[in-house]
């Protein structure tokens, strides 16, 4: 009886060994990501994200209530930082819209002194590594992860291991970039909408590189081709060959060549969102390079004309994300109630999408719809939005602008709590992030 007690004592001592072995640094840096990932591919398997659709409501209830709740939150919009919607300080007037010079454009054009950074043992770090180059080819000594204490913190924590860093903040958004650069550098940066390939041949050309924003398909970390948003940087083009040359961070790597036509089709997914980043003493050329994109109001104008074309042309997967540009566009012009609608057709096409063609990452990158629902009085929309997008966040709710928004229709819906919990937890993934810091402070509470 006794060496039965004595064995039955073996299996939780060895179940606290195996838990000590895994803990140990140099096993769980190794062990703990390939875990995760499995964690994520069976709870994938029993509730695949590409499954689930938003169904939005189309209407905000019509009464007095809601009229002035409407009005209160539009005033708030007024008192937000300017760091939520900032888009650059380089707005001229309405009269100084310069247009680009006709010279012609180079054939071909390689820029030099471009320097790779890729985005290896660290996750989600393209918008890290695509600023890294655009600022190191201008001459600034930072890296990458100098960049992401300040747009991606707790990403470089040396406490922290590759699989808990990948739990922080899920996506970088264009006004952060922007804002690091014109906030904590000698550069300037700035970035529109609604751009096309001779605009962006005409800024490599003349020497100033963008970096834009595309979706693409590709196999992601759970091991499912899938699709994603991706920054790149533009540093070449050649009319012969009908290409771009682009420092891919991820799997491409450097001075990967892609045709036009790839391009802009990944492109459309984005609103054709453009950023550069220049020298402070380089404003007025990169204001006649601009052209009428030197205007922020003129650039979200064109790119609603730019939907308004598309969503009679294209089809299927593209037509999601014309009128989904369409959305966005609107909101760029604070037409909010236009945006709505065009959201909602946006999400009706999604629901008759293929699963396997689902972009069920939308929402991580491009929060427009929040902001439409919201400004809107539809609050029950931009609650349900945003859980199902936070649901879709593998191993947690990872991303701050679905919780500040959330709490934000929490607190308009009267359930104080919920929008006092949800703007802490946006805290806990960006830290001291001035948003949910002023949700709070405004509700007398502190971080």
């Amino acid at each position: 009886m006794k060496t039965r007690f004595k064995r039955l004592w073996l299996i939780p001592a060895a179940i606290f060994l195996l838990i000590s072995f895994y803990y140990f640094p140099p096993v769980h840096s190794r062990l703990a990501w390939r875990l995760d990932n499995v964690v994520v591919q069976v709870k994938h398997f029993f509730n695949p994200p590409d499954e689930v659709v938003f169904q939005p409501s189309g209407t905000s209830p019509l009464t007095i209530e809601t009229v002035i709740m409407t009005t209160r939150a539009e005033y708030q919009l007024t008192l937000t930082p300017p760091t939520l919607l900032a888009t650059s300080t380089l707005k001229p007037g309405p009269t100084a819209r310069p247009t680009i010079t006709s010279t012609p454009l180079p054939a071909s054009v390689i820029l030099k002194g471009v320097k790779y950074v890729d985005q290896r043992n660290r996750w989600n770090y393209c918008g890290p590594a695509n600023l890294t180059m655009a600022l190191n080819f201008w001459g600034w000594k930072g890296t990458r992860d100098d960049v992401a204490k300040v747009i991606k913190p707790g990403e470089d924590d040396p406490k922290k291991d590759f699989i808990e860093r990948g739990k922080i903040d899920k996506n970088v958004m264009p006004y952060e970039m922007v804002d690091f650069v014109n906030d904590t550098t000698e550069l300037s940066a700035v970035y529109r909408s609604g751009g096309n390939i001779t605009l962006l041949k005409s800024l490599i050309s003349a020497g100033y590189p963008p970096i834009v924003e595309k979706g693409y398909y590709e196999r992601d970390s759970n091991g499912s081709v899938s699709w994603m948003g991706h920054y790149q940087f533009v540093t070449g083009y050649d009319d012969v060959t009908k290409k771009f040359t682009v420092q891919d961070t991820y799997l491409d790597g450097p001075n990967f060549k892609i045709s036009y036509d790839e391009f802009v089709e990944g492109w459309r997914d984005f609103n054709y969102l453009f950023m550069v980043v220049y020298p402070s003493d380089s404003e007025e050329k990169i204001r006649n390079l601009l052209g009428p994109w030197s205007d922020d109001q003129w650039a979200n104008q064109h790119s609603l004309d730019i939907a308004n074309e598309e969503v009679s042309t294209q089809a299927g997967f593209n037509a999601f994300f014309a009128w989904f540009n369409k959305g966005t566009s609107h909101i760029q012009l604070l037409q909010y109630a236009d945006a709505a609608a065009a959201y909602d057709q946006a999400f009706k096409i999604y629901a008759t999408l293929d699963t396997v063609k689902r972009p069920y990452r939308m929402m991580w990158y491009q929060t427009g719809p929040y902001k439409a629902y919201y400004y809107s009085g539809r609050y029950a929309d931009v609650i349900n939005l945003a859980k199902i997008t936070l649901d879709s966040v593998s191993g947690g709710p990872y991303l701050e602008e679905s919780l500040y928004w959330r709490g934000m229709a929490y607190y308009m819906a009267g359930q104080t709590e919920l929008a006092i919990d949800d703007y802490r937890a946006a805290l806990k993934v960006h830290p001291k992030w001035i948003p949910a810091t002023q949700a709070l402070q405004d509700l007398g509470f502190q971080p």
